[in-house]
């Protein structure tokens, strides 16, 4: 199920929250990068609404699909900041937001200026591909089945009340289909006996709605399997039945008795050496840009990322039946992981030292929907170890130099549907950023026969997790969308492989070494790395600044997990999602080129994406570039998964590689032991 179920306002006591300063939203924005307010969202609303008038007569209907920020040209951002709006305030760029609305049964997209106020292009997009659904959408189709015969009839032939039904759209892909509309599937599942819905598919059943009609078009009911029980499903505490699970000791909490050590001023947040920007969109979630840190022994601000996101997330599922093969999910293009963010829980989704920025979004009617908690942000003392060295060579002496590790994370957790994905960037001293995710929530079941499995004697696509349950085999690919400026905007990316080196010289015993075989990409097509194949190493580098020792700066990928797609490249998902045939791609900076998987995702055609970008094979060298990584999980469940599942963790670094003259964090003091409770 993918639709978002809206958890109820947290109320944070006051210890939870740290002082920082808000802007209201009617305040003048004090960054250009900012997201758009909840001001500014209605007063969009009111400028298209007066642009694209509807009438009940007509039954032309207005949808609001996507209100973003449209984010000033990289030169007039640079430029804004490099005039220190901190010690003189100038001008910012001119304040704009995309919009992309549903009118007339076509995808119109219109830029909207803030400041005249007055709408400055629009046009109707004639592409392949429908832009992203509304929760309202969503909402309103999966209500059409129960006031449709065939579905009661079918609820009837079950003996299902429909009371304890409750049904959700799925979008259902491209399969070869010269046309297309805009539809989706709306399955339904049975709620009695738990909360756990998702355990308790109706399986067989399916209802075909248009999404521009909203109306039903097509309905199946293939065969009767009865529906999973609810016994062993339920996850909430209070229903739980003996005998409990261990209980964990609790520690004594983290405690700041001064004042924090960092500092929100709006979306900008300044932490140690750290300087950068929370963002935020309703199709991305969170976007962190301009990062820079202040080199100590150069006593000066270094830039290092200048916008950095989530730009989709690929779940193919892999069931080919009927039933099942559509389901291959774009959680960002076709849902929005933005909009899917929850509310965090304070000393729960965040410890005690966090502080909460809220999020908003435009909803299908084009009126705000805020998401209070949305992110939270907090120094992390994990009592990991920053640096250390312990000498006992030195007649007399033993030295021991610890230092402990803080680092300053800020996260989010984007529930879509049955998954929740908690996501985090972790800036650390040393100038690492640390991409942390993790899978949690419920996996998706699929209805079965079987109770063992001996009685299995056909490919059931899955694992059989409990009576009648089946976990279906899935990915997640994750694309990260990475503008690095080292030092600047000039950078090219240098791929290593480590190779080994017979060695010739009869004077020496050894007969093999390795060594560094470095080569600068020149154009999109030898940046395309599929890891895992050769030991390597993979840098964006300022060609133009060296250190004193003559190496070139950089930054270096770090990679997490490996796993490649393994559908045909001939398959339909896997044309749509073509951006995960390569684990690395860099690409040349253009504005437009954001979005992994293409603007409209929803029944795309693979016509839009960083395959389609890339095979112009432009020059990537010397330039402004941007790095996209791919990070993937296989996903074979198990019965540990069952009925909810642990958080399966994964990441990925950007590690500073000759960036600093020496060990940045030399001379860094450890947090006292009084600030430790």
């Amino acid at each position: 199920m993918r639709r978002r179920v809206m958890n109820a306002t947290t109320k944070v006591t006051l210890l939870t929250v740290l002082v920082f300063w808000s802007c209201e939203v009617e305040c003048n924005h004090p960054h250009p990068l900012d997201p758009l307010t909840p001001s500014e969202l209605n007063h969009i609303r009111t400028i298209v609404q007066k642009s694209y008038p509807t009438s009940k007569t007509t039954n032309h209907s207005l949808i609001f699909n996507y209100v973003g920020l449209d984010e000033p040209n990289k030169s007039q951002i640079l430029s804004w900041i490099s005039s220190n709006p901190k010690i003189k305030p100038s001008s910012p760029p001119p304040r704009r937001a995309f919009v992309v609305v549903r009118f007339q049964k076509h995808s119109h997209q219109i830029t909207v200026d803030l400041s005249t106020p007055s709408i400055v292009s629009k046009n109707v997009y004639e592409g392949n591909g429908y832009p992203m659904q509304t929760f309202g959408e969503q909402t309103v189709a999966s209500q059409l089945p129960f006031s449709y015969e065939p579905f009661k009839e079918s609820l009837r032939n079950r003996g299902l009340n429909a009371s304890q039904v409750l049904c959700a759209s799925f979008s259902i892909g491209w399969f070869g289909e010269a046309k297309s509309k805009r539809n989706v599937k709306v399955k339904c599942y049975y709620t009695n006996g738990t909360a756990n819905f998702y355990a308790r598919p109706l399986e067989g059943v399916a209802a075909v709605v248009d999404l521009d009609e909203m109306k039903i078009v097509g309905y199946d009911d293939r065969y009767v399997i009865p529906v999973p029980k609810a016994e062993g499903t339920e996850y909430r505490a209070s229903k739980l039945k003996p005998p409990p699970g261990p209980k964990l000791k609790g520690i004594v909490a983290v405690t700041q008795h001064s004042e924090p050590g960092f500092t929100i001023e709006g979306h900008s947040v300044s932490w140690g050496n750290w300087d950068f920007h929370v963002g935020f969109d309703i199709k991305a979630g969170p976007i962190i840009s301009l990062a820079s840190i202040f080199d100590v022994e150069k006593q000066k601000r270094r830039r290092v990322l200048y916008r950095g996101f989530i730009s989709e997330l690929f779940v193919p599922y892999q069931d080919p039946t009927e039933e099942w093969y559509y389901t291959t999910y774009f959680d960002c293009g076709e849902y929005g992981f933005g909009q899917s963010m929850s509310s965090l829980q304070p000393f729960t989704d965040c410890p005690p030292n966090a502080a909460f920025i809220d999020a908003y979004y435009a909803a299908s009617d084009g009126s705000p929907v805020k998401i209070t908690n949305a992110f939270c942000i907090f120094e992390k003392y994990a009592g990991d170890i920053m640096w250390r060295h312990t000498e006992i060579a030195i007649p007399n002496e033993v030295i021991t130099e610890v230092r402990s590790d803080v680092s300053l994370v800020v996260r989010i957790v984007s529930t879509v549907g049955n998954y929740d994905y908690v996501i985090d960037w972790e800036f650390k001293p040393s100038g690492s950023i640390k991409f942390g995710v993790g899978l949690t929530g419920i996996l998706g079941i699929k209805a079965g026969t079987y109770t063992h499995t001996d009685e299995i004697k056909e490919d059931i696509y899955g694992t059989l997790l409990a009576d009648n349950s089946i976990g279906i085999y899935h990915d997640h690919f994750f694309t990260y969308y990475l503008d690095l400026d080292i030092d600047g905007e000039v950078n090219s990316f240098v791929k290593s492989t480590l190779e080994t080196v017979k060695v010739k010289d009869e004077n020496t015993p050894r007969k093999s070494r390795w060594t560094v075989v470095s080569e600068t990409a020149k154009t999109e097509a030898d940046a395309r790395i599929n890891l895992g194949l050769k030991a390597s190493e993979l840098l964006v580098v300022n060609p133009n600044r060296r250190t004193k020792q003559g190496n070139k700066i950089g930054y270096r990928l770090l990679p997490g997990p490996v796993a490649h797609p393994l559908l045909l490249q001939d398959d339909y998902p896997q044309i749509r999602g073509g951006f995960t045939n390569y684990d690395v791609w860099v690409t040349p900076y253009n504005k437009s080129e954001k979005w992994a998987a293409g603007s409209y995702v929803d029944r795309s055609r693979g016509d839009d994406t960083i395959g389609v970008w890339s095979s112009r094979d432009r020059e990537i060298e010397k330039k402004d570039i941007v790095l996209w990584y791919v990070m993937g999980f296989h996903h074979v469940p198990c019965q540990e998964d069952f009925p909810v599942m642990p958080t399966l963790s994964g990441g990925f670094e950007l590690k500073p590689t000759n960036f600093f003259e020496s060990n940045p964090v030399l001379k860094t003091r450890s947090p006292k032991a009084s600030a430790m409770a």
